[in-house]
């Protein structure tokens, strides 16, 4: 088990595709509230439970007698995958999968994750979010590569302008390129293996689609 690696079980969307199996493999696990129902399915025990319990009470906790419960009201100041993340940095984390960040019934919670997943970047954090079909990558200043399957769908999302955008082995490649925030100029390009991203200037957001050929 690598110690500084957590995957933090979130309750939005998850396909336990090997992929994403692969990506919790060996890593510490902490649960957010509903998150836990992913626990099976990903062949993962957390160490940890956390949250106010109104999205996990249709799972008994009998099915969790090794689980230590961390119980908080229902009116918190944070998310319980917040707290679940404070949990994991309190433990040395250095790396985080957020699993079942994206999708779902919450589209503000998939959102707030990845506002967060940028704010942990800027913190030093390394953090990919994954629903196993879906995963999403903050792209700051450090260069960054993405191991993606060639054919598949990938698409730069800025959330602010965007200066010195660099992408290669794509498709349609981009070489210090200015991105007005809103265009949809880097919507759907197509990975032709491990693609390479780097900005000057900028906070964006990598959403990826591994699984998805359509574009090939």
């Amino acid at each position: 088990m690598t110690q500084r690696i957590f995957s933090i079980l979130l309750g939005g969307l998850v396909e336990p595709t090997d992929r994403l199996k692969a990506a919790v493999a060996e890593s510490r696990v902490i649960a957010a509230d509903g998150g836990m129902r992913h626990a099976a399915v990903l062949g993962v025990k957390p160490e940890l439970w956390v949250g106010d319990f109104d999205s996990s009470d249709d799972l008994p906790v009998e099915d969790f007698p090794d689980v230590p419960r961390m119980p908080y009201p229902v009116r918190k100041a944070s998310t319980d995958g917040e707290i679940a993340v404070d949990e994991a940095l309190s433990r040395g984390a250095t790396r985080l999968v957020l699993a079942g960040a994206l999708g779902g019934e919450r589209s503000d919670h998939a959102l707030m994750h990845l506002l967060s997943a940028v704010a942990l970047a800027k913190r030093g954090i390394d953090v990919v979010m994954s629903s196993g079909l879906e995963e999403a990558y903050p792209l700051l200043r450090a260069p960054l590569v993405i191991d993606l399957p060639r054919g598949s769908l990938f698409s730069v999302l800025g959330l602010t302008d965007l200066a010195g955008l660099t992408i290669e082995n794509a498709r349609y490649p981009l070489a210090d390129f200015d991105l007005a925030f809103g265009s949809s100029r880097t919507i759907s390009n197509v990975a032709e293996g491990p693609v390479r991203f780097s900005l000057t200037r900028g906070d964006a957001v990598i959403l990826a689609r591994p699984h998805d050929m359509t574009g090939a």
